[in-house]
């Protein structure tokens, strides 16, 4: 197991912790990491968006000219797709563009990623990460004792609201509980700030 240093919000290092070799030193598979990216991308788009066809453009419905004998080519409507103001030939209708990959795969991938940051020395563990009350100035002050430069992604057991809303206003900072992990935000953030209750969770989860 990887031995790790534990650090209070003030930035001063407490204890050390031993991580699971089997969430955290697995190696990583960069295709599947890829692909649960790609997921996460899909599965937030809306897909609202909608053109309209000849059929739904109002009006043309008169032919604008006779059939033959004009010299123009035969036209049957003035909203068909090569007219000003016709309707769009294949454009985008209202769909769902949510899949999902398999359990394995979305496991190993979270793993994957998780070890890509002990890889790249870019996880920092906490004893705890706890707010007695709303206040930017003290998620601000945790970062800077910790020297976190870029984005970082906090991430708690349970969600607190106290520590999103003090993190909230902040540019680069996120949070999330360990329920809310993805591949996609642990890839994002330069920089992983987890709890030590979190990585016991965690563990708990990804290690069987």
């Amino acid at each position: 197991m990887a031995k790790i240093s534990v650090f209070d919000m003030a930035g001063q290092q407490v204890s050390d912790t031993e991580l699971s070799d089997a969430v955290f030193a697995v190696t990583p598979n960069e295709a599947l990491m890829h692909a649960m990216v790609v997921n996460y991308l899909a599965n937030q788009r809306q897909g609202t968006q909608s053109t309209l066809t000849r059929t739904e453009v109002r009006g043309g419905g008169r032919k604008p000219w006779r059939q033959k004998s004009t010299g123009h080519a035969r036209q049957g409507s003035t909203r068909s797709p090569q007219w000003t103001h016709g309707g769009v030939a294949l454009g985008p209708k209202p769909r769902d563009y949510r899949y999902a990959l398999n359990k394995k795969a979305r496991r190993l991938a979270m793993k994957s990623a998780l070890s890509t940051k002990v890889l790249d020395q870019n996880i920092i563990v906490l004893d705890t990460l706890q707010m007695e009350e709303y206040k930017t100035k003290t998620i601000v002050a945790m970062l800077k004792a910790l020297q976190v430069e870029g984005k970082a992604l906090l991430v708690t057991a349970e969600a607190d609201q106290k520590v999103i809303k003090s993190a909230a206003n902040i540019p680069g900072v996120k949070t999330a509980a360990v329920n809310t992990l993805n591949v996609y935000d642990i890839l994002n953030y330069d920089k992983f700030i987890v709890s030590k209750d979190a990585v016991a969770k965690i563990e708990e989860v990804y290690s069987k």
